[in-house]
């Protein structure tokens, strides 16, 4: 058992990820809560967020229930193996993560809000974990549209850092760059709490707050 926790929180490299698969996972393209669709085009007002927080479960909800957020989606990112399945990411053998898209309304809600919700709803100094959730795919990550976001991004870094030190916390170990290839997740995934309101979810603060 302690092997295998240990291999899991080691990145498997390129050359030795799963060979995954030519085509994308199909899903139903309606939001369970919102009735918006969750893949693209969206309206050309609307942007988008992706962040990686743990199981993607209770972190998607975190985000759908946010005044100005249209729609969410889950699925993969940051790896090497295209179109994964759960079962696949879950090995750790596809180097991605579990992450949340985030498709908002920036009149409604900004982009420094939406990483108010991400710093304040998780611990992202856990490295390849996210309390009893252990392996790469549960790592700490955001992912940015654009060089803007990536500029906003690594600056809530620093204020996160400084709020997480006052409190005993380590370093932040989580991953910040240009966003890769996003792979939706199957449609059992999809607003999982939504459809098993009593489902599991291990999302847990830090207790800072987040300016």
């Amino acid at each position: 058992m302690f092997l295998n926790k240990l291999f899991k929180q080691t990145m498997v490299s390129a050359q030795d990820a799963l060979v995954g698969r030519d085509q994308s996972i199909q899903v139903t393209n309606c939001h369970q809560i919102t009735q918006q669709p969750i893949q693209p085009p969206f309206d050309k007002a609307l942007e988008q967020a992706v962040v990686a927080m743990g199981c993607f479960w209770g972190a998607e909800r975190r985000f759908w229930q946010q005044q100005g957020v249209v729609s969410t989606a889950v699925g993969y990112a940051g790896g090497f193996t295209p179109n994964p399945s759960y079962h696949e990411v879950c090995s750790g053998q596809t180097g991605h993560t579990e992450v949340v898209l985030v498709v908002f309304d920036p009149q409604q809600i900004s982009y420094n809000q939406l990483l108010k919700v991400f710093w304040q709803s998780h611990d992202p100094t856990q490295g390849m974990r996210q309390g009893n959730d252990t392996g790469t795919q549960y790592r700490s990550a955001i992912y940015c549209s654009d060089e803007d976001q990536l500029k906003q991004a690594k600056e809530s870094a620093q204020i996160a850092q400084t709020l997480l030190s006052e409190r005993g916390y380590g370093a932040i170990t989580s991953e910040i760059c240009l966003a890769p290839i996003f792979y939706y997740a199957e449609d059992d995934h999809q607003q999982y709490l939504a459809k098993h309101p009593e489902g599991y979810c291990g999302l847990r603060g830090t207790g800072i707050s987040y300016p």
